[in-house]
Formats: C-alpha cells, sequence, structure tokens
C-alpha cells in the first residue's frame, strides 16, 4: 500500500492537519473560494507580471470581491482573528509573495494602524470603509536612511502650525502607495520628540512619489521612495492613540506574526511547485520522483513547512488568547525566513535549470525568500529580540 499525506486545496500539503485543526468549517470555506480565485484569475497572470515588473489591476480586482477581512458566513471574532488572517496570508503567499503583501499592505498594515492608533471615532469612521477596500492605504514607517534603527533615527519631522502640521521627511519601500488614498506617515514631533502617525492623502501639495525600479525580488509589488515636502494635514489627520515609540511597538506587535505566515505560505509554494515537477519530469527513463536523492529533498522541504505551520499557528492562538511579546513574534519570523531560505534553495534544486524559469514557479519563490528574510525585522535583529528575552541583557548597540 502507498501511503498519501495529507492534502487540502487552499493549503496544499498540510501534513498533521493543522489548518483543520485551527479554522472553522466556514474559515476553511471562504479559503476555499480564494484559492479558487488565485486559481482562475490570478496564477495566469504572475509570469508576465514578473517579467514587467508590474502588478496587474486585475490581481486586487478579483480579490476584493471576496471581502476576505470579513467574508459571508465567518463569526466575526474568528474573520477578526490573528489565525485567520494568518491562514489567509499563508494561502496568498502560497500563490505569490507579492499577491499576499499586496493585499496585507491593506489589511495588515495599515488597517491595523488605524484600529489601534486610532481614536474609537476614526475607527468608527474608517475600518469598514478599509475592510471593503472604499480606502486604500498604506504603511510608511521605514526610510531611505533608518531600517533597523528606525525607532530612534526615524527623522521625519512633524511641526504644529496653527490647528494643523507640517510634514517634513522622505520614506523607502513603501508598498502600494501608488494606489492608495492615505499614506499613514510616522513622524516624530520637533517639539516634544515623540513619533506620531498621520493620515496624509497621497494626492496632498507636497508629497512625491517615485517607484522603486530594478528589484530582483518582490518584482510585481509596487514599491515607492516617498519626500514630503512641507505637506499640511489637519489635527484630525493624526491617529490619536499614537503618542510615543511605545504606542507604535503596540502597533507593530500586534501584526508582526503575518510576515511569519508569509514566510510559511511561501514554502508551500514551493513545495508545490518541487512536486509537481517531479512527477511530471522524467530522465533516465523514470520519473525524477522516483530518485532516493529527490525524494530526500522533497522530505526536508516537507520537514520545513511543518515545522514552520507548527510555530505560526501556536503563535496565532497565544495572539488570539491577548498575549503579544516581541520575542514570540520575533521568534517565528526569525525561524520561518531561515527556514524559507532553505526550502525555496531546495525546491529550484529538484528543477534543475528548468528551476530558474518562471513557469515553473521555484524562481519566483527562491527570489521573494531572500526579501521576506530581510523584510520587517531582519534576521540579525529578531535574533537580538529572542536574545534579550534568554538572557535578561541587551545587546543592541
Amino acid at each position: 500500500m502507498t501511503a498519501t499525506l495529507r492534502t487540502d486545496p487552499p493549503f496544499g500539503i498540510d501534513a498533521l492537519g493543522f489548518a483543520e485543526s485551527r479554522l472553522s468549517p466556514a474559515a476553511r470555506a471562504a479559503l476555499h473560494r480564494l484559492d479558487d480565485v488565485l486559481a482562475r484569475e490570478v496564477r495566469p497572470l504572475l509570469a508576465e507580471a514578473w517579467e514587467t515588473a508590474t502588478l496587474p489591476a486585475a490581481v486586487l480586482g478579483s480579490l476584493i470581491p471576496l471581502d476576505l477581512m470579513r467574508p459571508e458566513g465567518v463569526d466575526a471574532a474568528e474573520a477578526g482573528s490573528s489565525m485567520f488572517s494568518g491562514f489567509r496570508n499563508y494561502v496568498l503567499a502560497r500563490t505569490d509573495v507579492s499577491v499576499a503583501t499586496a493585499y496585507n499592505a491593506q489589511s495588515g498594515l495599515f488597517r491595523t494602524t488605524v484600529r489601534l492608533g486610532g481614536s474609537p471615532e476614526q475607527v468608527a469612521a474608517l475600518d469598514s470603509r478599509i475592510a471593503g477596500f472604499e480606502v486604500r492605504g498604506t504603511f510608511a514607517l521605514t526610510e531611505p536612511e533608518h531600517g533597523s534603527d528606525i525607532a530612534g533615527g526615524l527623522a521625519t519631522t512633524a511641526r504644529r502650525d496653527g490647528d494643523g502640521w507640517v510634514i517634513d521627511g522622505a520614506k523607502r519601500w513603501i508598498g502600494g502607495a501608488g494606489t492608495a488614498d492615505l499614506l499613514a506617515v510616522f513622524a516624530r514631533d520637533v517639539a516634544d520628540g515623540r513619533v506620531k502617525v498621520f493620515l496624509v492623502p497621497r494626492d496632498a501639495e507636497g508629497v512625491h512619489l517615485t517607484r522603486i525600479e530594478r528589484k530582483v525580488s518582490l518584482r510585481p509589488m509596487q514599491n515607492f521612495d516617498i519626500v514630503l515636502d512641507g505637506v499640511r494635514v489637519d489635527e484630525e489627520s493624526r491617529l490619536q492613540r499614537v503618542d510615543g515609540w511605545r504606542d507604535v511597538a503596540r502597533i507593530l506587535r500586534a501584526m508582526r506574526s503575518d510576515v511569519a505566515w508569509i514566510a510559511t505560505g511561501l514554502q508551500a509554494g514551493a513545495l508545490d511547485a518541487a512536486v509537481r515537477y517531479v512527477t511530471e519530469r522524467e530522465q533516465f527513463g523514470r520519473p525524477l520522483g522516483g530518485f532516493q536523492l529527490v525524494q530526500e529533498k522533497l522530505a526536508r522541504m516537507l520537514g520545513n513547512l511543518t515545522s514552520s505551520l507548527g510555530i505560526v499557528t501556536q503563535l496565532s492562538a497565544i495572539q488570539d488568547g491577548g498575549d503579544f511579546r516581541d520575542e514570540n513574534s520575533a521568534l517565528a519570523k526569525m525561524q520561518t525566513a531561515r527556514l524559507a531560505r532553505e526550502t525555496v534553495a531546495l525546491a529550484r534544486e529538484v528543477q534543475g535549470g528548468n528551476g530558474i524559469v518562471l513557469d515553473n514557479d521555484a524562481a519566483r519563490f527562491f527570489a521573494d525568500a531572500e526579501a521576506v528574510y530581510s523584510y520587517e525585522g531582519t534576521h540579525e535583529m529578531t535574533a537580538l529580540i529572542v536574545g534579550r528575552a534568554l538572557t535578561g541583557t541587551s545587546a543592541f548597540a
């Protein structure tokens, strides 16, 4: 008898049944609908999107009608949970990391910033419109000269001027800024030195966007440099529950698990690509999947994926219980991104020379794993957060 591993279309090879044990039938059904749309309407666009470094409007155009932030039939508490949003990112990243990143820029980064940083009145006015993509936004924290050291190095300034504010500075790597209505701009108040957040209209006078070119990772994702030159906004544009880095850290803590889920989902996509290729490709008169060395590589890939799923599902379960700790999310991001690097390298490897061709999928995941390894906390920074928790001593410079 030949044994077969557990598979479920939205989740790929889920050897230990994490999705089945962690999600309700209604939530799984919503992700089945997502996977169907991804297969029919998004996957056929990806090779050309990568070749041309463009994100077709049809990508988000296909996803928005699914209303994935409040899917029909899913209990509101589950729909808003870390577990459901995590698996949503997983399914998206299993198709393509740029697709997951583009959607999460709205559903994770921007929405979480407004929900946790805004006053009750601001949240009531905006949250439903953000969930439905009636208001599009993006998250503008990173700067040209400040990434890992952004907490102390944030250089964009906000100066009170009468009833409003004047913002000056620059941001970098801002995903989705070109189609956003609002930019959630983090700036330091020159009066008290505290970091605040402002919802700045993309078309406001003094806002200048330049698309970042010649990327080798996340090619379809549109990232921008932003210059803010004397940009004026009113007090109502300031998120009222952010008044210092402690509040910013609270927001970051709530959404840091997203990238670990993306790192896990891209491994699922790479494994799919590898298994598909070695079962269809023949060499020496037999399928590649029948060779011992190939099977060993596939087993390592599955081990990495399954380990990563165990980490992210437990992290989300803890967060859904109200326990958010920097060291937990840092550990998850560090380990899943590290394993992703090995997983995608093995996927590319079993495809041989054909592994660098976009049509065979592994190349996309191989390139994107490098971006995921560094963004939203480099390996070194996340390791230092974990090390501080282990020893009680900070090793940050």
